[in-house]
C-alpha cells in the first residue's frame, strides 16, 4: 500500500499543477499496488476541488484509482502529537506519516521536507521508474 500525499493526488488530478506528470508517473509506475490516503489528506484535496465546484468529479476521479479513505482512530492524538513536536511538520503532513505508520505503507509525496522526516522515522517514499 503506498499513502498519497494531497500533492501527488492534486498534482495528478490538475493537468495545470507543476507535479502534475510526475504524480501520473508515479501512480502509473504503482499501479500493482494499492492506494489509500488519511481522511485528513483528502479533505485537503476536496478543498481546491469544493472551490471549483468540482467536489463530485473528484469523487468518482477518487474511485477510478480505488484510492481508500482511511481514518485516523481514536487514539492516534498521542502519535500525532508525537510526530508534530519531533519532526516540526504541520498537522496533515504528520496526518500521512502516522497513516503510513499505522498501516505500514509507503508514502509518496512531492514534499521534500515530508521526504526527510518519513526516512528519518523509518518510512519507505514510493518514487517513479527510472
Amino acid at each position: 500500500m503506498i499513502v498519497l500525499d494531497a500533492s501527488v493526488l492534486i498534482g495528478h488530478f490538475e493537468p495545470a499543477d507543476s507535479h502534475h506528470g510526475d504524480a501520473t508517473a508515479l501512480l502509473k509506475a504503482h499501479l500493482a499496488d494499492s492506494f489509500a490516503s488519511s481522511v485528513v489528506t483528502l479533505a485537503e484535496v476536496y478543498v481546491g476541488a469544493s472551490r471549483a465546484g468540482q467536489a463530485d468529479r473528484l469523487e468518482q476521479l477518487l474511485a477510478q484509482l480505488a484510492i481508500r479513505s482511511l481514518e485516523l482512530p481514536a487514539d492516534a492524538a498521542h502519535r500525532l502529537g508525537e510526530l508534530r513536536a519531533t519532526t516540526g511538520l504541520k498537522l496533515p503532513d504528520c496526518c500521512v506519516l502516522y497513516t503510513a505508520e499505522r498501516h505500514h505503507a509507503a508514502i509518496a509525496t512531492f514534499d521534500d521536507t515530508l521526504v526527510k522526516r518519513a526516512k528519518s522515522i523509518g518510512l519507505t517514499v514510493a518514487a517513479t521508474a527510472g
